[in-house]
């Protein structure tokens, strides 16, 4: 797979020129943390087979089979004054276009991803942009929860958590907290997913000394794909996924919708709270 890169002093990103994927985030003096899945068998789909690839992708929830799954096209790219944008062509069968702006900070360890979805087709579509990076395997996920009454006599239920059939709620990678849930991603199967609605508005991976910290906007009120999840996490025996999800959007003929996360990149734990740090691994 060709690829370009995007890089100041602290981080240097890698993304592909045949496929909507960023392959590599690599801190100065790190490797890169993002999973390498070439080798990974396609999936068969009526469009023709669909490579995983690795990095980070986007896709409309919620997910189908086979409209989830459509051939990635050739690849527009277009250079900006702080990063590039990154088109794929109209998918076949869903009319959906789907592009990724990178927007690197020239004095810091920060990235910003716009994913946009475009309604190129002929009727209404309801879907929800959703950003998934997939990384390497053995650190450790750090979901926060909500947390306090969600009505003044703490009557009614604070959380919710979507969970997928082949998860084990016993599974001994994942350690539920009432303020966090860690999960530890070691290569094991069953596969393991969950999802919720995540208040905060960020989740992080420490990995290998580092901490990635991916923030995003909290669309309170409005519904979202899989009971109303905006965060979710999948492992398995080769990677860990981080996802993001905004609102489902009715989208009619040549609309729009975004969706936006800003990526940290930081090689201490200091911006985590102390109860957590005290968790992690050294």
């Amino acid at each position: 797979m060709k690829t370009q890169t995007l890089q100041n002093e602290f981080l240097q990103i890698e993304f592909s020129t045949d496929a909507l994927r960023i392959m590599g985030l690599t801190p100065a003096g790190k490797s890169n943390l993002l999973v390498d899945l070439s080798d990974m068998p396609p999936a068969s789909t009526p469009y023709g087979d669909y490579y995983f690839r690795g990095g980070h992708r986007l896709w409309h929830a919620p997910e189908a089979m086979p409209r989830t799954y459509i051939p990635d096209g050739e690849l527009q790219i277009t250079e900006l004054p702080d990063g590039v944008l990154l088109e794929s062509p109209t998918e076949p069968g869903t009319g959906i276009r789907k592009q990724i702006k990178l927007q690197l900070a020239t004095d810091k360890p920060s990235l910003t991803l716009t994913h946009t979805l475009t309604n190129d087709g002929l009727w209404a579509v309801e879907l929800s942009p959703w950003a998934i990076t997939q990384f390497r395997l053995g650190g450790t996920v750090i979901l926060p929860m909500p947390v306090g009454n969600s009505d003044p006599a703490g009557l009614l239920h604070n959380r919710q958590l979507s969970v997928w059939p082949y998860t084990r709620m016993n599974d001994p990678r994942v350690q539920w907290g009432d303020e966090f849930i860690l999960f530890k991603a070691n290569p094991l199967l069953p596969p393991f997913k969950i999802g919720y609605f995540n208040q905060h508005g960020w989740m992080a991976y420490w990995f290998e000394g580092v901490l990635f910290r991916k923030t995003f906007n909290v669309m309170q009120g409005l519904p979202h794909p899989d009971n109303n999840c905006n965060c979710e996490i999948y492992c398995n025996d080769k990677f860990i996924e981080l996802e993001t999800l905004a609102p489902l959007t009715q989208m009619t003929p040549g609309a729009s919708v975004h969706h936006v996360e800003t990526w940290d990149v930081l090689d201490n734990t200091n911006s985590l709270p102390e109860e957590v740090q005290k968790l992690l691994p050294a």
